[in-house]
């Protein structure tokens, strides 16, 4: 799921997509429902962020993945980077950032994500990226130098990291992006199994589900996130199996939103689930131990990471002192 940001803080989006081309034929797209729509960004806000972003070279995934909450956010000063380039290695049916073969990764760009963060003020930071299969460590050492330039130069602020799976070489990288200590480590299952083949080719379902178990393994304190997204023919009880499995890896934080279709090329929609829907969803979540839900039509990985953190942390608290 893509998305911007939280706030008081900066979505820094790396993005986990998927792999060969399997792009859906040109089909007319669907009208959307009055609940879905958002208004054209115009706010001097807006451009402020833009131009910050250009600034300092930096790739968003609320550009890049067209997120229909990119002007409320962008409004605010809070803003989805997506760190490795701007090409991803893989080709999800559903994901608008460009497919490709990525440049050299940028050695400035740490330093660049945490002086953007200053600018901004930023109390939460989200980072994430695109797929970088062609790196021996997908990547997870870009996340680490990230993390550690933000600590230095904004030790207040907590950071948030949203990344790709690692295929074949998961397990190292969690390690040491782990050893890193982020707040928050996201990592979105996207969609149900069955859908896999066709909405998340290269990548599979329960190698996503062993990384956030691993994450737990190497550091329980650390909270785990991860979403999927709803319309895209999925069936209700397949959507609670996909909760059960993420309560079993001990995932923390679930969050659910529309997909929305970003080109004719892309997956269709199948449906616009109802904000009614989401509700619904949203209490079977809850009564099943996750610390924390967000589920709506426009949901996405960061939408108000920053406010959502903050209720992660007093959740833990309170469920703590009820356990003494």
């Amino acid at each position: 799921m893509s998305g911007p940001i939280v706030s008081g803080g900066v979505r820094l989006y790396l993005g986990a997509m998927t792999d060969s081309p399997v792009l859906a034929p040109r089909a007319p797209r669907t009208r959307k429902p009055d609940w879905i729509r958002v208004k054209a960004p115009t706010s001097a806000g807006f451009a402020a962020t833009r131009e910050l972003m250009r600034s300092k070279s930096l790739t968003t995934v609320c550009e890049e993945a067209a997120c229909p909450n990119i002007g409320e956010c962008w409004s605010k000063k809070h803003a989805t980077v997506m760190i490795l380039g701007d090409t991803c290695t893989r080709a999800c049916a559903f994901c608008n950032v460009k497919t490709g073969m990525p440049r050299a990764v940028d050695r400035m760009e740490p330093q660049n994500v945490a002086d953007a963060a200053a600018q901004m003020g930023l109390n939460h930071i989200v980072i994430t990226s695109v797929d970088r299969d062609d790196l021996p460590d997908g990547g997870a050492s870009q996340f680490v130098k990230v993390i550690e330039a933000i600590r230095a130069s904004n030790p207040t602020t907590t950071i948030e990291i949203l990344t790709p799976d690692f295929r074949n070489k998961a397990e190292a990288a969690v390690e040491a992006i782990v050893a890193a200590r982020p707040d928050v480590y996201n990592h979105n299952l996207e969609t149900v199994p069955r859908l896999y083949p066709t909405i998340r080719p290269g990548a599979r379902y329960y190698a996503s589900l062993r990384l956030l178990e691993s994450v737990k393994r190497h550091d329980p304190s650390i909270f785990t996130k991860s979403g999927i997204m709803l319309g895209l023919g999925e069936q209700r009880l397949e959507v609670h199996q996909v909760m059960d499995d993420m309560r079993s890896a001990d995932v923390d934080f679930l969050t659910m939103g529309q997909y929305l279709q970003p080109t004719p090329r892309h997956a269709k929609v199948e449906d616009f689930v109802t904000p009614q829907a989401f509700d619904a969803y949203a209490a079977i979540a809850r009564a099943k131990g996750f610390l924390l839900v967000a589920s709506s039509p426009l949901t996405r990985s960061s939408y108000h990471a920053g406010d959502d953190f903050e209720r992660l942390r007093a959740n833990r608290e309170a469920k703590l002192a009820r356990a003494r």
